[in-house]
């Protein structure tokens, strides 16, 4: 049984509740609105969480602040949901040759299609906690998201012969990975996001029970609702207006302050999207696996 402490899940179940990491001492925070108040700080960096960047120099600039104030805890662990494609709920696109590669907009092997929608770079770099923060080279890291339309490659009606916006990369001597999409839809029911699981290494990637870390990328209010507006989206439009990021069932517990992605560009030019994720080897991963279409 996942072990909680007031109603929320423990990401180190084994461990004290001090020891829970800093991403669950600020949900914690968060939950106690009178300790936030007396630390102004942190309420400043929640309420930039919560709204997210702008295609604005000035709100770009302070979305990056908020990140880099809150990248010093482990990446949380998530639900990989119903459409993973790893092999643990079906369909294993990670034992098909030319899954590792950094375009991941079209379909590959014997399928053709190809997503459309607003160009985004998808920049991940995973650090080593527990070697000191080093840069978590030569791990392998694969990426999948649903198109603008909602759907997951593999999974939805209409492109179950399809596995585009799905693709493995071995980070580099840096621990950083990048990958060539476009920006995910807004589906009823949740925060506008992308997946990730992390592998020892691109030997692993067969084998979903290998993974190290399966989490979740937030992606900004603002960028969201810009990209929202252009021709294709227009059916996220009324699912965003109906969710948030303290709402969401999967970046409620803190807001996604762990998650949120810094986000560059427009969407004429596209976007750059990146997110620093620590990786924590010493504990045991408790995310993965299927869920309910809810928690996807």
């Amino acid at each position: 049984m996942t072990q909680r402490y007031e109603g929320r899940r423990l990401p180190r179940p084994d461990e004290e509740v001090v020891d829970q990491g800093l991403g669950f001492d600020l949900g914690t925070l968060m939950s106690r609105r009178m300790m936030l108040r007396g630390l102004g700080v942190g309420a400043a960096v929640l309420g930039l969480a919560a709204c997210g960047d702008s295609t604005s120099s000035t709100s770009t600039s302070a979305t990056t602040t908020a990140a880099a104030t809150t990248t010093s805890g482990e990446i949380p662990d998530e639900t990989a949901g119903p459409y993973p494609g790893d092999g643990s709920n079906g369909p294993d696109v990670l034992e098909q040759s030319g899954v590792i590669r950094s375009d991941i907009r079209s379909s590959f092997g014997t399928a053709s299609g190809t997503a459309e929608g607003v160009a985004m770079t998808l920049e991940l770099t995973i650090s080593d906690m527990a070697n000191d923060d080093k840069p978590f080279a030569d791990v392998a890291v694969y990426v999948w998201h649903c198109d603008r339309d909602g759907k997951y490659s593999m999974y939805s009606d209409g492109v179950t012969d399809q596995n585009y916006l799905r693709g493995v990369q071995v980070a580099d001597g840096s621990g950083k990975v990048t990958f060539t999409s476009i920006f995910p839809a807004c589906y009823s029911g949740r925060w506008p996001h992308i997946h990730f699981e992390v592998y020892p290494g691109k030997a692993d990637i067969t084998d979903a029970t290998k993974a190290i870390a399966t989490s979740q990328v937030a992606l900004p209010k603002a960028t969201c609702e810009a990209v929202y507006a252009t021709t294709g989206y227009s059916a996220s439009v009324p699912n965003l207006a109906q969710v948030s990021l303290s709402s969401d069932n999967v970046f409620g517990d803190d807001s996604g302050v762990l998650q949120l992605a810094t986000v560059s560009g427009d969407v004429t030019n596209g976007y750059r999207v990146a997110l620093t994720a620590k990786v924590d080897t010493t504990t045991t991963p408790a995310g993965g696996g299927g869920a309910p279409p809810a928690s996807r």
